[in-house]
């Protein structure tokens, strides 16, 4: 039987829970928050008592999506998944150039050297230093997922990762979550990993909800892979909510591939920092909303708990 790899143990699909399946529970201190201050996501307290309203809420798990050197915390993680509850799902892999310093190793190392570095997360434990180190002291708690990133045109470095996370699932089955730049190259994304040998039930594509075009959708959508929608509370007033236009739209007619996240990377949307609107709103705001306007919890619940657990389990047992 397959399983999904969580920081803590693995699980059955079934015991994952209701998921968001794009979030940022830490982001430490790193190049990123550097770069990005309010970015800085490193208090496991905070996080801690947030994930557990989220809980209390209905929720079961989220997918962590801060890979390799760019603030990923392995230890927090798991310390804030033992003391609220909820299941995270730890990334390996790299995110956007602009996250790192010039002349970072993912930018000198080439696609096999990033696939055997990626493995290891999946297979032997992520290192405790988040590879940012001279050396690497292996943790029990493993990878379960591959985020990987591309620009709004691929670029070198981008065919580089897509090979790199590719490899790496082949050799795993690990599932790969990706960065898309405001929803651009979905089908750019998904067509290169189909013709690098993944299997494009276990790959979520994510934030292509930024551009709200049913039909390109549709043409991503048919290729098989998996979409996740972030932007339901982003969108101005003046605008009502593309993201639930889309869900009301394709929902029906692809049930077993949209998935829901925040991508609440910044202090402001934490209720735990003085911010808005929390990581509760998806289960207390957004899904009441989309029960009102039509969709049926049959519907929700495989947005929810069914197509997470599907996708974000291993293509093969271990």
């Amino acid at each position: 039987m397959t399983f999904v790899r969580t920081v803590l143990s693995d699980i059955t699909p079934a015991q994952l829970g209701r998921c968001y399946a794009h979030e940022h529970v830490i982001i430490g201190p790193s190049f990123t928050t550097h770069v990005c201050p309010e970015f800085l996501l490193d208090d496991v307290d905070r996080a801690a008592a947030e994930l557990a309203d989220f809980r209390r809420a209905g929720g079961g798990a989220m997918v962590d999506s801060m890979p390799c050197d760019s603030g990923r915390d392995i230890l927090r993680l798991a310390e804030v998944s033992r003391r609220s509850g909820v299941h995270l799902i730890c990334p390996t892999g790299l995110h956007l150039a602009k996250y790192y310093p010039p002349g970072h190793w993912g930018e000198t190392l080439g696609a096999a050297e990033l696939a055997a570095l990626f493995v290891a997360d999946i297979t032997e434990g992520v290192d405790a230093f988040d590879y940012g180190a001279p050396v690497v002291r292996r943790t029990p708690h493993r990878a379960g997922v591959i985020k990987v990133a591309t620009e709004r045109q691929f670029t070198a470095r981008d065919e580089k990762l897509l090979a790199a996370a590719a490899e790496a699932h082949c050799r795993t089955g690990c599932p790969i979550l990706t960065h898309t730049e405001q929803g651009e190259l979905a089908l750019e994304q998904a067509t290169r990993l189909r013709e690098l040998g993944v299997d494009l039930r276990h790959v979520c594509l994510s934030h292509v909800d930024r551009r709200p075009d049913p039909g390109y959708h549709r043409e991503v959508l048919s290729t098989g892979v998996r979409l996740e929608y972030d932007s339901a509370f982003r969108w101005p007033a003046e605008r009502g909510n593309p993201t639930r236009d889309l869900l009301l739209a394709l929902l029906p007619e692809f049930p077993d591939q949209l998935m829901l996240g925040m991508d609440a990377a910044r202090r402001s949307y934490w209720r735990s920092y003085g911010g808005a609107p929390g990581l509760v709103f998806l289960l207390e705001t957004f899904v009441p909303e989309l029960r009102a306007a039509g969709l049926s919890d049959e519907l929700l619940s495989r947005v929810l708990l069914a197509t997470p657990a599907s996708t974000y389990a291993f293509a093969r047992a271990a």
